[in-house]
């Protein structure tokens, strides 16, 4: 069937549903039944054609057009429309190009309100770029004219139905089983994390799995500006999202509004999505008032780039001496894990970097890398392999004796035990 076809009886559908506020999908799918079986009659449609096209009319009618079979697909992490130039996708970590597109701008402009209209959100003329999620948790962003001169651009994160766990991830060689047991006993001690890494390293994706490790017990609450943690098996889990500020300027509650609410709501830890502003000021400042255990992510090119990022996102937020700035990093963040995506596609943990403290001679946080990915060789089919070698014990055990752990040495290397294990779980 042709696209003309195609829009005609779209069309048609729209007419006959015209004038209903409430409508069913059994309703939506019995009218489309009925055009097609009229259509029928006029051009011969295969069996399969119909259920393809079925499928097609539904979707443009109360779904995201083209675009719902490409977000129903399990495979694709990435979807990017440029405009009605064209859709590019990306699965197993390769981008190509898709077949279909928009084949209207006004289409595709009615897709995005109706994707930032189920966040309560805006985006127009006035508005031209904005940030919402879909109901299965992808990430989207959109970004509309003036400011994009090929029309409408959407950018789609699409994340696994179920969560990813670290046992995948041993599994696909991103982590070792050694350093997953590691930061198993970090996160249960209540060391506070920060995740780094490049855009499209997995810092969420292993954020998730890593909150895996946090006692059911404790009351977590999370802190983003689109929600996307997928956190599991906790009953006392409150989940926080930042809104934008409406047309005239105004309703708007910023992400350091919420992690300044969060304190005041009894937190065992508080889990930040991602920080990437003025928001660093109270997020240390929640880390240096005993929420320990706190998560958060952040983009960078490495651990030490991280430290730094950190230090321009505070004074984005207040103006203080740097050393102090460095001082409050230095007492608030125990370890840093630094993600890369590699040039074979496939993304590890590249580095494990203790914060040590700050040096107030030379003014300067003082660090050391206890794991670092090294790289051995490439496999037949073209994937890089290596380790995570270990550099160095942690040295800052406090909260690991206090949690009841104790190194232990032998002669095959050091161990952390649990004192309550020793004693048979008394």
């Amino acid at each position: 069937m042709t696209e003309e076809r195609f829009q005609q009886m779209r069309k048609t559908l729209m007419e006959e549903l015209e004038g209903y506020r409430e409508i069913q999908d059994e309703e939506i799918y019995y009218r489309i039944d009925s055009l097609i079986q009229e259509s029928g009659t006029e051009y011969y449609i295969r069996l399969s054609d119909r259920n393809v096209l079925r499928r097609e009319l539904f979707n443009s009618i109360r779904r995201l057009d083209v675009l719902q079979e490409l977000i129903d697909d399990d495979s694709v992490t990435e979807i990017m429309v440029n405009g009605t130039d064209g859709i590019f996708v990306e699965r197993a970590g390769r981008l190509f190009e898709w077949e279909k597109k928009f084949v209207s701008q006004e289409k595709l402009e009615d897709i995005s309100q109706q994707i930032v209209g189920r966040c309560n959100r805006i985006v127009n003329e006035s508005v031209p770029i904005v940030d919402a999620r879909l109901d299965n948790g992808a990430r989207v962003n959109i970004v509309m004219p003036p400011v994009a001169l090929n029309g409408p651009v959407i950018t789609i994160r699409r994340f696994p139905d179920h969560p990813i766990s670290m046992e995948e991830l041993i599994r696909w060689g991103a982590v070792s089983q050694e350093v997953v047991a590691f930061l198993e006993l970090l996160v249960r001690a209540g060391y506070n994390i920060f995740i780094s890494g490049g855009t499209g390293s997995g810092k969420t994706t292993f954020l998730n799995a890593l909150s895996h490790y946090i006692p059911k017990d404790e009351r977590i609450i999370t802190i983003e500006d689109n929600a996307e943690l997928q956190i599991q098996g906790v009953a006392n889990l409150v989940r926080l999202e930042a809104r934008n500020a409406n047309t005239e300027g105004k309703m708007e509650i910023s992400i350091r509004d919420l992690i300044r609410s969060s304190l005041r709501m009894r937190p065992d830890r508080i889990i930040i999505g991602e920080v990437r502003g003025s928001e660093a000021v109270d997020l240390l400042q929640a880390l240096n008032t005993g929420h320990d255990g706190s998560l958060s992510t952040g983009h960078a090119n490495s651990p030490e780039d991280m430290l730094s990022r950190l230090e321009t996102m505070v004074l984005m937020g207040i103006e203080i001496p740097l050393p102090a700035i460095r001082r409050q990093i230095a007492s608030g963040i125990d370890v840093i894990v630094h993600l890369g995506r590699m040039r074979d596609r496939s993304r590890k943990v590249l580095q494990i970097l203790e914060i040590l403290g700050y040096d107030a001679l030379k003014c300067e946080i003082r660090t050391q890398i206890l794991y670092e990915f090294e790289e051995s060789g490439v496999n037949m089919e073209g994937k890089i392999e290596g380790r995570l070698a270990k550099r160095a014990e942690i040295s800052r055990r406090k909260k690991l004796e206090r949690a009841g752990y104790y190194l232990e040495e032998n002669e095959s290397g050091s161990m952390w035990k649990s004192v309550t294990a020793d004693r048979g779980g008394e």
